[in-house]
C-alpha cells in the first residue's frame, strides 16, 4: 500500500532507460515510485497497490497505455493518469485527452513541466477525494446527531476526512453537549480500523478505578481485585480508545498517559510487566486545555501530544442554521420510536433557533423527545417546549429606534441561566438538570459570566 503521507506513483513504459530515468526524477522529488514494464503488469500493480497516480506510456506491446487508460477510467474513475508521448503521435495524446487522461507529457520531457503537471495532477485527485469523502460524511451525517450543513459542520467534516484513515491522536474540544463522541466514533467508522471502538469517561470514575479501567490490573494489586482485568487500551488493540473528559484526570494519571502516547506501551495495576499497544488515542475535553496547562493542571507535554489534530465543536448557538435541520431529525427519530405521525408548526423552527441552547445538541435532543412524549395533537408548537417558552415570554429590555436591544447570545445565556437558577431558589443541582448539563459545566458557566449564587440552597 501506498505510504500514506507521501503520493504514490505508478510508472509504465516498457523503454527499461525511460523507465528508470522517469522513477530517479520522481523519487527525488520526494514522490514514492512503483514501476512496470508493461500494461499487464500495471494491472497487477493496481491489484496490490493503491497508487495516487498513473503515468504511462501509449505505445506498449499487448495492452497499450490507450487500452489501460480505458480500464483504470472503468475501475477506478477518480485515479488520474498522465501520458507519455513522442512528438509524432500527437493526435494519439489529444485522443488519450478525450478519453479521459488527465494530460500528456512528451519525449523526452523536461524536467519543470514535468513537476508541474503532476502537481496538479496530485492536487487535483486530492480535491476529488476529499470532496467525494466530504459527499459521503454529509450523506452519513443525515442519519448522525452531528448533522449539520453550516460552513462549521462542513469543515469539520473535511477534517474527519483527512486524518480518519491515518493512526494520529486527535483532540475534540467543545462544551458538553455539542457531540464530541459522535465525531470521535465517525473518526472511528471511516478509519478502517479492525479492533473496537472502545470508550471511557475519565470525569466519571475515581482516579484508582480509573486507572484500572485504562491499563487493567492483575489479581492481589488492591482489595477486590480477584482475578486479572485487560484495560481498554490492550482491549482497543488495533482500534481506538476515546478518553473523554480528559482534563479531569490527575496529574499522576496525566504521566502513565503520556508514556503510552510517547512510547506505545502500558503497564497493568499492581504489574511490572511491559505490554506493548497499538490502540489510536482520540480524546475529549469540554474545558479550554491551554487554560489548564497555564493554571499547572494539565501536563504541556501531555497536551501537545494530544492536539497533533484538534477539532474545535462549536456550540449550537454558533450555528443556529443547523437547529432546523437537527429538530427534523430528532423528531423524525423520537416519532418513529414512539409510532407516532408528528408534524411540525412552521413558526417552532425560528422559535428554537432563536433559544441559546446552554446544554447544545444534547439539549435540542431532550427538549424533542419530551415534547413528542407529552404530545396528543400529532402537531408539534412552541408550546410543546415549556423552558424555551419561558425563555421566549421574557427576551430582555427593549430600546433603540426600532424598539429592540439585540443581545449578545452571551448575554442571552447569562439571563436565561439566570431564570433557571432563580426559579430553583440557586439549586445548582436542579438547575443543571433542568438545564440539561453536568453540574461542573454549570459552575464554568456561572465563572465564565462573573456569577456568584445568591445563597445558594443546600444541594
Amino acid at each position: 500500500m501506498a505510504n500514506a503521507t507521501m503520493p504514490c506513483i505508478l510508472v509504465v513504459d516498457d523503454d527499461h532507460s525511460s523507465l528508470s530515468s522517469l522513477q530517479d526524477v520522481l523519487q527525488q522529488a520526494g514522490y514514492l515510485v512503483i514501476t512496470a514494464q508493461s500494461g499487464v503488469e500495471a494491472l497487477e500493480r493496481l491489484t496490490d497497490s493503491a497508487p495516487n497516480l498513473i503515468i504511462t506510456d501509449l505505445r506498449m506491446r499487448e495492452i497499450d497505455g490507450m487500452k489501460l487508460l480505458e480500464t483504470v477510467r472503468k475501475t477506478r474513475k477518480d485515479l488520474p493518469v498522465i501520458v507519455m508521448t513522442a512528438f509524432t503521435s500527437m493526435e494519439t495524446a489529444i485522443e488519450a485527452i478525450r478519453n479521459g487522461a488527465y494530460d500528456y507529457i512528451s519525449k523526452p520531457f523536461k524536467l519543470d513541466h514535468l513537476r508541474m503537471v503532476v502537481s496538479r495532477a496530485l492536487e487535483q485527485a486530492g480535491l476529488l477525494k476529499e470532496n467525494r469523502l466530504l459527499r459521503n460524511l454529509v450523506e452519513e451525517q443525515s442519519h448522525s446527531e452531528v448533522i449539520g450543513r453550516s460552513p462549521e459542520m462542513v469543515e469539520i467534516y473535511k477534517i474527519i476526512g483527512r486524518v480518519a484513515p491515518l493512526r494520529t491522536t486527535v483532540l475534540i474540544q467543545g462544551e458538553s453537549g455539542t457531540g464530541k463522541e459522535v465525531i470521535a466514533r465517525l473518526l472511528y467508522k471511516n478509519s478502517g480500523q479492525t479492533g473496537p471502538f472502545l470508550a471511557v469517561n475519565c470525569g466519571a470514575l475515581a482516579e484508582g478505578l480509573l486507572e484500572s479501567e485504562l491499563f487493567g490490573h492483575v489479581k492481589g494489586a488492591f482489595t477486590g481485585a480477584v482475578a486479572n482485568k485487560v484495560g481498554i487500551f490492550e482491549a482497543a488493540q488495533e482500534g481506538t480508545c476515546f478518553l473523554d473528559e480528559i482534563s479531569n484526570t490527575s496529574v499522576s494519571l496525566q504521566m502513565k498517559l503520556l508514556r503510552v502516547l510517547e512510547e506505545r506501551v502500558i503497564t497493568r495495576v499492581g504489574s511490572t510487566e511491559v505490554i506493548p499497544v497499538n490502540a489510536r488515542v482520540i480524546a475529549a475535553t469540554n474545558q479550554p486545555l491551554e487554560d489548564l496547562v497555564r493554571a499547572r493542571k494539565f501536563r504541556e507535554d501531555l497536551f501537545y501530544r494530544l492536539k497533533v489534530v484538534t477539532v474545535n465543536v462549536p456550540p449550537l448557538r454558533e450555528r443556529r442554521a443547523d437547529i432546523p435541520l437537527l429538530l427534523d431529525f430528532f423528531v423524525r427519530r423520537h416519532a418513529k420510536a414512539t409510532s407516532k405521525e408528528i408534524a411540525i408548526q412552521a413558526s417552532v423552527y425560528d422559535f428554537l433557533s432563536a433559544y441559546p441552547w446552554p446544554g447544545n445538541v444534547r439539549e435540542l435532543a431532550h427538549a424533542v423527545e419530551r415534547a413528542i412524549a407529552l404530545n396528543s395533537s400529532g402537531i408539534i408548537t412552541r408550546e410543546d417546549f415549556p423552558d424555551q417558552s419561558a425563555y421566549a415570554g421574557n427576551p430582555g429590555p427593549k430600546t433603540s429606534a426600532q424598539g429592540t436591544l439585540l443581545m449578545s447570545m452571551a448575554e442571552k445565556e447569562k439571563e436565561y441561566i439566570l431564570e433557571v437558577l432563580d426559579a430553583v431558589h440557586q439549586n445548582v443541582s436542579k438547575a443543571a438538570e433542568i438545564l440539561d448539563i453536568d453540574r461542573r459545566t454549570l459552575y464554568r458557566i456561572l465563572e465564565r459570566h462573573h456569577v456568584a449564587l445568591r445563597n445558594p440552597q443546600p444541594e
